[in-house]
């Protein structure tokens, strides 16, 4: 019996493309930002990593930018793409700290936490 999967889908309608192959993002880590009910902090927006996000995330309790190598995380640095929490980038973004995002990278689900409109205020990759 042939299982029917629906593909994974972007905040623009169309199928979610890969976020980070190196480092190896995502919530499953397969460089994409799919997410389930087990991802509770809905890790679904694709963003370019910042200096200044970074020490916010720090600062805010979650160093991403120290290795953690027994879990095969490399550390992140400025200039990398990251799957995020949805409500972190939010939060971030009330602080004025917000990292740009990648639309066609990012669920749909992140929808459900901010809106498109926002959004689109911090895409990289707008036509």
């Amino acid at each position: 019996m042939e299982l029917d999967i629906s593909p994974s889908l972007n905040v623009l309608g169309e199928p979610l493309q890969t976020c980070s192959g190196d480092p190896l993002t995502g919530f499953y880590r397969d460089g994409c930002c799919n997410t389930s009910d087990q991802d509770l902090g809905s890790h679904t927006i694709c963003v370019e990593v910042t200096e200044a996000f970074l020490e916010f995330s720090r600062f805010r309790g979650n160093d991403l930018s120290t290795p953690v190598p027994e879990f095969n995380f490399p550390g992140l640095k400025p200039g990398d793409r990251w799957c995020m929490c949805a409500q972190r980038w939010i939060e971030a973004q009330q602080h004025e700290m917000a990292p740009k995002v990648f639309l066609a990278s990012t669920h749909q689900l992140a929808l459900e936490i901010i809106p498109l409109d926002l959004l689109k205020k911090f895409a990289l990759d707008l036509m």
